[in-house]
């Protein structure tokens, strides 16, 4: 193992996979990963490995358009298959408002370059003829959706990086970083130690651990995720051609097919986090305990809306970890106040956003920049205001609405109010209508008395409901700081027009008890 090197990339998923090949690309070679067990040995080696490009945020859908097209170029660049399975993709509409959404979708998408099409409920009946079309009112038709083998990509991607010059150390912990006047970083490991110009943290379900390694609590948490695999379906055994990847919103599950049979996933409205507090280190190639009581309400609703599901019987239950940083969106960049310090994390859905992630963050490294608008995915949108109350708070109310539609204007309830000013309680005294950004309630409009009762009489109804369901922990005060970033020139993938904004740079923060 090397004593000094340009880049530590800790850990080795597919995220730290993805971000060791594209800094040897971009001709950063003397990089080096570290992972404390086997590759895929988190969250990475249980995903579903499903792929697709609906994302809300323009610029990280077509991020995500860049990351399914990236896996034939790394098999090539490796020899190493990712077991690419391109089938295309229907998303079911069960309500006139999603069939909205996925219209707004399908716009967006054409702005992007997208090749989406809207579709009648007989076409998408014909596309996937398990459904029972009674329960639909229309589709969106996706030729660019399907799955990988998530194995197969992580080593494609640490073969090709390979290849480049690169090093990948299995079995190799990293305990400790300590930084040098020079802003270079010592990276303490089991195996010895070797001096970093820069470190990444990459380190996936042990991403707060790598952070309170330099006094960071990073704002991710992760969840129990279940999908089980159906027994043999007919059907899909007499299919000429492989199932496609389905979305039903309404039922809040996912699908694709596995072998003779299907793979179904859900995000359940009462989600369960895992590993509150600390992540332990000897946890490995393991699974949770299954929990079916908890995903009944969907997959009740799914075998109504595809029978042949209920037919075909439970022949495997996945239930492991995965983590989400508190709007669902990845934590990428560098950390204000520690020099050469980047993360790259909360990443949960790897197999569709792995490459883009890996993409914009050695850009950013070698550049100075990103090369496009990567505001939706950077780490400073959270500040120091995002204490592990809130985080946990936001994330189980943003895996409850995986599947739901966020409407304009749509403030949600969970962690509020987090940050207040001195005229919070006056201004809510004469009607005020609170908005948040960056933790700190504001001021949208002010509502005359009548509804203001009416009105609260309702949330008041509504939030009694959700705490009683998601059982949302309490929050606490804390600070941030703002400041402005502008970005250069725009590098390929080319993803929407960006708008300036003024960004919340992350802070360095000691952790409790650090």
């Amino acid at each position: 193992m090397k004593t000094h090197v340009q880049v530590a990339v800790i850990g080795g998923g597919v995220v730290g996979a993805s971000v060791l090949y594209h800094l040897a690309r971009g001709g950063w070679k003397d990089v080096v990963l570290l992972e404390r067990d086997e590759l895929t040995s988190g969250s990475t080696w249980h995903a579903a490995g499903g792929m697709h490009t609906l994302n809300g945020d323009p610029n990280v859908a077509k991020l995500q358009e860049y990351t399914i097209n990236l896996y034939k170029e790394i098999e090539e660049a490796s020899g190493q298959s990712c077991g690419i399975h391109i089938t295309a993709g229907v998303d079911l509409a069960g309500t006139p408002a999603r069939m909205d959404f996925l219209k707004l979708a399908c716009a967006r998408a054409r702005y992007l370059g997208l090749d989406m099409e809207i579709i009648s409920v007989d076409e998408a009946a014909r596309l996937f003829p398990l459904m029972d079309k009674q329960h639909f009112v229309g589709a969106l038709y996706n030729p660019l959706e399907g799955h990988v083998d998530p194995a197969g990509v992580t080593q494609a991607y640490a073969k090709a990086a390979r290849n480049m010059g690169a090093e990948v150390h299995r079995f190799t912990r990293v305990t400790e970083l300590k930084q040098r006047t020079d802003g270079s970083w010592d990276v303490i490991t089991d195996k010895g130690n070797i001096n970093a110009q820069h470190v990444v943290n990459a380190g996936g379900l042990w991403a707060r651990e790598v952070g309170r390694m330099v006094g960071l609590e990073l704002p991710v948490l992760a969840m129990e995720h279940q999908y089980l695999i159906t027994g043999e379906i007919p059907e899909v055994k007499a299919s000429p051609t492989e199932m496609f990847h389905v979305i039903d919103f309404e039922g809040e599950i996912y699908m694709r097919q596995e072998g003779q049979g299907m793979l179904i996933g859900t995000y359940e409205k009462r989600g369960v986090p895992w590993a509150e507090r600390d992540t332990p280190w000897n946890f490995t190639h393991e699974l949770l305990p299954p929990d079916l009581d908890r995903i009944a309400p969907s997959l009740e609703v799914g075998f109504k809306h595809f029978p042949a599901l209920e037919r075909a019987g439970i022949k495997r239950i996945v239930n492991g970890p995965f983590t989400f940083a508190p709007d669902g969106n990845p934590l990428i960049g560098p950390i204000r106040g520690l020099s050469n310090y980047w993360v790259a994390c909360g990443v949960m859905a790897g197999f569709s956003q792995g490459g883009g992630v890996g993409l914009a963050l050695a850009n950013w490294m070698i550049d100075g920049d990103p090369g496009f608008d990567v505001w939706a995915m950077d780490v400073a949108r959270f500040g120091d205001w995002a204490t592990m109350a809130y985080t946990n708070a936001k994330v189980r109310e943003n895996y409850s609405r995986r599947f739901r539609i966020r409407f304009p204007n749509e403030e949600l309830p969970a962690a509020r109010p987090l940050r207040m000013t001195p005229v919070y309680d006056r201004l809510k005294a004469k009607g005020a209508v609170f908005g948040v950004a960056f933790g700190l309630e504001h001021a949208l409009w002010f509502a005359p008395d009548g509804w203001r009762r009416s009105r609260t009489s309702r949330i008041a109804a509504r939030t009694r409901t959700s705490r009683s369901r998601r059982n949302a922990a309490p929050c606490a005060t804390g600070s941030g700081c703002w400041r402005s970033r502008r970005s250069r020139a725009m590098k390929s993938p080319a993803p929407a027009p960006r708008r300036g904004s003024t960004t919340c740079s992350r802070t360095r923060r000691r952790a409790p008890g650090g």
